[in-house]
């Protein structure tokens, strides 16, 4: 979708009555940056980009620097730190595998990618009484593995391997995702994609991996969601899947294919989603699976005109975040955008969220939505009833990425100001948009009046 060149940044509406008020923490060119709720920045941790960065209690930032400099888009973090708000490293991970750099040194790393759970908190973002450990406790690792594995193709894979690491950096658990293809439900059509073209290597491309922590439905006897099991989202499969962490089975799963599906009417197809969790207990809809359904394109499947390759074959041209039952699949809730009067999704006015890529969500305790819209690094907070009460614009650019994509951010997190200790709680100035039929920029002239300027009508032709 196109857009102005021109438009404002920073914090556009801000109703402070109604926001869940705190700071917000995101990776930006500059560091792991902080912001109150009108956009001030208040805190920058130079050096630590990885996506995602995550604030821990006590003024603490865990997040990963460095790059190996691998081809475009596949590049992992070099070292795991946990800061202080000094910026000394209080914890420091980084001997997974040792690699080669382009600089021809070898060295070893943590080759960490998408996502990283410190013990304690579920999900990564506040939650009455789960909150991340900051002196000890273990970490889990998204991490790739190059590797051959001929049941799913016989090109080289970069395949997905969770790692869970002790305080000390001693690896006490982790997952293959190459020894679980037969788990997965794909059919023949989308085996034989995944040989064909697997994506790269990077054939299931996990973009989200949290732990469930406490909930109602192990609480009420389903082992499937034992606390300590761990949700995934693979983006290049349209699937959302729970692994088993004493045996590493894949025991629930939705995806690849939605359609003519029992139950899966009401949400209809997933395509290309982020940052799919459980909502963490003591939250508003807890138990729910919420996501980032991005739209754009994503599976594998038949060939068609648009796909040949079989590869990308799902497509939608706009975003939604949707909450959902894991048990029924019933639809608890859903934030797509504009809609017409009769409640329908007008297609056109949803392409107002749309994020071909990255983006997060995140329930707040008072039952608004965080959303970030990270292809064009927008975040909303949303009530229940879908109304914005806070909206900003990502100010700050990565200037070694394309124009098109310059603001964006992976994904962003709200926390209360407690866990920022050093700082004063910051004054809350409600921010009213002005109103975009008048607002100029200097120089510019008001658009006038209609009804009184030069107008011809035009007269109807004669026979």
């Amino acid at each position: 979708m196109g857009k102005p060149d021109i438009y404002p940044t920073g914090v556009t509406l801000y109703d402070s009555d109604k926001a869940w008020n705190g700071y917000t923490v995101f990776p930006t060119d500059l560091g792991a940056t902080v912001i109150d709720m009108n956009g001030q920045v208040v805190k920058i941790w130079k050096g630590i980009k990885s996506s995602p960065v995550k604030l821990l209690p006590g003024g603490f930032i865990l997040g990963g620097i460095g790059s190996d400099q691998g081809k475009p888009g596949e590049d992992s973090i070099l070292d795991m730190v946990q800061a202080d708000w000094d910026g000394n490293v209080v914890w420091h991970y980084f001997r997974n595998q040792e690699i080669d750099l382009p600089d021809g040194l070898r060295r070893f790393a943590a080759l960490q990618h998408h996502d990283f759970q410190r013990q304690g908190s579920p999900t990564g973002y506040y939650a009455p009484d789960l909150e991340p450990w900051t002196d000890h406790g273990n970490t889990l690792l998204l991490t790739h593995e190059r590797c051959r594995a001929p049941h799913i193709s016989d090109k080289e894979l970069r395949d997905e391997r969770i790692l869970e690491v002790n305080w000390q950096g001693e690896i006490v658990w982790e997952w293959k995702s190459r020894e679980h293809f037969h788990e997965m439900g794909f059919d023949e059509t989308i085996k034989a994609a995944i040989a064909a073209n697997p994506a790269g290597g990077d054939w299931l491309h996990i973009n989200a991996m949290s732990v469930l922590g406490p909930n109602r439905w192990y609480d009420q006897g389903d082992r499937r969601f034992h606390p300590d099991n761990l949700i995934c989202s693979s983006r290049q499969c349209n699937m959302v899947f729970i692994i088993e962490k004493a045996t590493g089975r894949l025991v629930w799963k939705i995806g690849p294919k939605y359609l003519g599906e029992p139950g899966f009417k009401a949400l209809g197809q997933i395509i290309g989603q982020h940052h799919a969790h459980m909502i963490p207990r003591g939250l508003p809809g807890e138990g729910n699976i919420l996501l980032f359904d991005n739209g754009s394109f994503g599976g594998y499947g038949e060939p068609t005109g648009s796909s040949p390759d079989g590869v990308n074959t799902e497509r939608r041209h706009y975003s939604r975040v949707l909450e959902f039952d894991p048990l029924t699949l019933e639809l608890k809730w859903e934030y797509v955008g504009d809609r017409l009067p009769n409640g329908r999704v007008m297609v056109m006015g949803a392409q107002r969220m749309f994020s071909p890529f990255i983006s997060s969500v995140q329930r707040l305790p008072n039952g608004n939505t965080l959303i970030d819209e990270g292809a064009d690094g927008l975040f909303l907070e949303v009530t229940p009833e879908g109304k914005k009460v806070w909206e900003f614009v990502n100010p700050i650019p990565n200037k070694k990425a394309p124009d098109s994509i310059r603001y964006s951010v992976y994904r962003a997190y709200r926390v209360p100001y407690e866990w920022i200790p050093q700082l004063s709680k910051p004054e809350e100035i409600p921010v009213t948009p002005p109103d975009i039929e008048t607002y100029r920029v200097p120089g510019s002239l008001p658009f006038g009046d209609p009804e009184t300027v030069n107008t011809t009508v035009l007269l109807e032709t004669k026979e």
